[in-house]
């Protein structure tokens, strides 16, 4: 394997791809990614967006479970992360119509006011999980219920509370019940997504005058009790720490928040960069460069607001460019790639 080829696959590691597909055969561009060009993560939606189909990798637990057990074969050796949002109530990609349970969404949970109900209701959503072949959920939300007006997080039901200390119990509980089944989770979004005025999954989104450090508070707490396993960003833009790029561009709010402040040497993993905020900002090329070069390890390409097969292809092919041109250290490259790696290796 020659240098540029290592460099390409160790590329690869670093893209979490969105396919379309209930099964998988050898004609795939997913098993071509997993067996020849390194990629590292999939994940599973139960609709797709480009088309507007309300199909798409899900239709039963059964075909699921064939479909992971499909793309664990095509790796072969360490298993690529396989990763939902599952997070329970309205943002759900295994449904009861499915024929998966019903879990309450975080709001419900949290108005309970106790983390042992918490803890039991992610314990049968992680049963499921485990059942279905899936080894990372990308869940909790951590974000703060600061306003209720927010569309994407509280409109959604989706914090714990408004109380930054009773979110990171509620998350922690969670957490916990998917660590007894050897499921990975992900925090999100970092730095808070619970002040925004906007969906980032729309377009541009500032929170600088509505963001507090008290957002930070559950990333923190989480971190003490040693409870991450990786981290998604906010696309959201703070011009008190970057006055040039939201969250997941800014080397202020990766390397210097998370991983200098809070002291997080664990994987992070972008939001969506098909999301309007990013998308609608940034070319692809600029917005993958800026994103690695922030500090984050692995760039989700959803394949929900085009899709595109070659995307793997593309983004290796892309990141090898930035190298060789300088724009992106190599060093950043390895780094990214020995963190996956080592979250990988963590998988029963």
């Amino acid at each position: 394997m020659t240098p540029q080829q290592d460099l390409r696959q160790r590329a690869g590691l670093l893209v979490m791809r969105g396919f379309r597909g209930f099964a998988i055969d050898d004609d795939d561009a997913v098993v071509t990614d997993l067996r020849d060009r390194g990629l590292g993560s999939v994940i599973l939606f139960d609709t797709d967006g480009p088309s507007g189909s309300k199909e798409r990798n899900v239709q039963s637990p059964q075909q699921v479970r064939a479909l992971t057990d499909s793309l664990r074969a095509a790796a072969g050796g360490l298993p690529p992360l396989i990763a939902v949002d599952q997070e329970g109530g309205l943002v759900t990609r295994f449904k009861e119509r499915h024929g998966f349970p019903a879990v309450p969404g975080a709001r419900q949970l949290g108005d309970r006011g106790d983390p042992d109900i918490t803890e039991t209701a992610a314990g049968a959503l992680a049963d499921a999980l485990v059942a279905a072949g899936v080894n990372l959920n990308l869940a909790p939300v951590v974000d703060v219920d600061v306003w209720d007006d927010n569309p994407i997080i509280a409109g959604k039901g989706r914090s714990y509370s408004s109380d930054p200390e009773e979110v990171a119990v509620h998350a922690g509980a969670f957490i916990r019940a998917h660590r007894d089944r050897g499921i990975l989770t992900c925090l999100k979004h970092f730095p808070g997504h619970g002040s925004s005025r906007n969906d980032s999954h729309v377009g541009f989104t500032d929170v600088t005058k509505t963001w507090s450090r008290d957002e930070l508070i559950p990333f923190r707490r989480l971190l003490e009790h040693g409870l991450v396993d990786a981290m998604m960003t906010a696309h959201v833009f703070n011009g008190a720490f970057d006055d040039s790029y939201p969250a997941t561009l800014s080397p202020a709010m990766i390397n210097g928040l998370l991983r200098d402040e809070l002291g997080f040497d664990g994987v992070v993993i972008s939001d969506d960069m098909g999301m309007g905020a990013i998308s609608k900002q940034y070319g692809f090329e600029e917005s993958v460069a800026r994103c690695l070069g922030a500090g984050v390890d692995i760039l989700a390409l959803a394949n929900q607001t085009s899709y595109e097969e070659d995307i793997t292809e593309r983004t290796a092919d892309l990141i090898v460019d930035l190298v060789a041109s300088g724009r992106l250290a190599e060093r950043r490259v390895d780094e990214s790639a020995q963190r996956v790696l080592e979250l990988r290796a963590r998988l029963p």
